[in-house]
């Protein structure tokens, strides 16, 4: 009962998300080279907020059984923040978030004067936004051909490029059509077929928002994320074709306290300050550099339930200080709360799950898992950084890059044959 109550207000949900872009976007007169027609294939599947232990914990019977017969990693560990458009970009790109640019799913461009929020469409795909070279990018400069359903920061055109093969994000198209549109391409003569294929999965970051991770609701998530899986490896067999898979998440998810929350601090005066919303982190904008330190000072002398760094100070192991601020996008002095404590500035209650917190704590470690002809078997290796999937997937596909990034091809290389 309690499953059809779910479905129902999934396709509840969905139903009522009218008026979104359904229509697959195609790229004409692009087709494979004849050399990276003799490549391998990659399908990236993010399954966004799938912690590292939900595989084992709700028994994802097709994850844990196809991760087996491949590679599996103790945890990947997010880029700080852990939240998702710094995350799933910083995986497209191989650049930590203070590199590529989005440095959080909300902050302030100090240059500009303008706050960049994901939820802004038009801001969402603006380019100028947006640092490094996407996966899609680099395929379809040389010749490869790529496809999108779903990624966040695929909808930019970078270089005047997008994927051929792509689909604005929208949250009506069922689970079932999505597997069936990898299906048709991967059916596609050897020209028009796409090598690198992406695709992301929100179910079970709604979820766990909406009712924590240790709950039914997240169980049922976990469950339809992993039976589209197991449908979409059946497909790629039945292609024939030379088809790896690499399964990740972007972060993981705790369980956070909703009711006794932290309020913006008194010493900040928002006649000085510019403070963007936010629940794991909050950036503080000096509008003039003379009051930064005398708050700083003011906001340790008050801080309770959270840390105060100033920009300069920032945990060097988050690649996250002013020094590392490419963009100039990292507030001047950063609050980060404990666990299960979260800022609440703007009077709206917090979901009950949350992410956004130091890579290091445990609730935060996210999933990888790979298998298929190019990776070895019955593999388990230590955690690593998710930047380096970037390199992994240009060796897996014989791509090359010449921008600076900041994976490393060496720490993953053991795990292709």
């Amino acid at each position: 009962m309690r499953l059809l109550l779910l479905a129902v207000i999934f396709s509840f949900f969905f139903l009522n998300v009218c008026g979104q872009d359904t229509t697959q976007k195609v790229v004409a007169n692009r087709y494979n080279s004849i050399e990276q027609q003799k490549k391998p294939y990659v399908i990236l599947i993010s399954i966004d907020a799938f912690r590292w232990d939900l595989a084992d914990k709700y028994q994802a019977k097709n994850l844990i059984k196809l991760r087996e017969s491949g590679v599996q990693a103790d945890y990947l560990k997010p880029s700080y923040p852990s939240l998702t458009f710094p995350n799933h970009y910083g995986i497209a790109t191989g650049m930590y978030p203070s590199h590529h640019g989005i440095v959080d799913n909300t902050f302030y461009d100090q240059k500009r004067g303008v706050v960049y929020k994901k939820s802004d469409k038009i801001m969402a795909v603006d380019s100028s936004w947006y640092g490094g070279k996407p996966l899609w990018v680099i395929a379809e400069q040389q010749k490869m051909l790529s496809a999108v359903f779903y990624w966040p920061g695929s909808e930019i055109s970078m270089d005047g490029i997008k994927p051929t093969y792509l689909f604005n994000y929208s949250e009506i198209i069922p689970i079932d059509r999505r597997i069936n549109v990898v299906k048709d391409w991967l059916k596609l003569p050897d020209d028009k077929r796409p090598h690198f294929i992406a695709l992301y999965f929100p179910q079970v970051d709604k979820a766990a928002h909406n009712y924590k991770p240790e709950s039914e609701e997240t169980r049922v998530a976990v469950k339809i994320v992993d039976d589209a899986i197991g449908k979409m490896v059946d497909a790629a067999k039945a292609s024939g074709l030379d088809v790896n898979f690499i399964v990740l998440s972007d972060h993981g998810m705790a369980t956070i306290d909703r009711e006794n929350t932290i309020t913006l601090p008194k010493a900040i005066d928002l006649n000085h300050f510019k403070v963007p919303t936010g629940n794991a982190l909050l950036h503080i904008y000096a509008n003039e550099k003379q009051y930064i330190k005398p708050t700083y000072k003011a906001l340790k002398a008050e801080a309770k339930d959270y840390d105060v760094y100033l920009s300069k100070n920032i945990p060097k192991a988050w690649h996250y200080n002013k020094k590392e601020d490419k963009y100039n996008r990292i507030g001047d002095i950063l609050l980060v709360p404990h666990l299960p404590k979260v800022f609440n500035i703007n009077g709206v209650k917090p979901d009950v799950g949350q992410h956004g917190f130091d890579p290091a704590i445990p609730e935060m470690h996210a999933t990888f898992y790979a298998w298929g002809p190019n990776f070895k078997s019955g593999l388990k290796i230590p955690a690593f950084e998710n930047v380096n999937v970037y390199p992994l997937i240009t060796k897996i596909l014989g791509l090359s890059y010449t921008q600076k990034i900041d994976g490393k091809e060496k720490i993953l290389a053991p795990i292709l044959k």
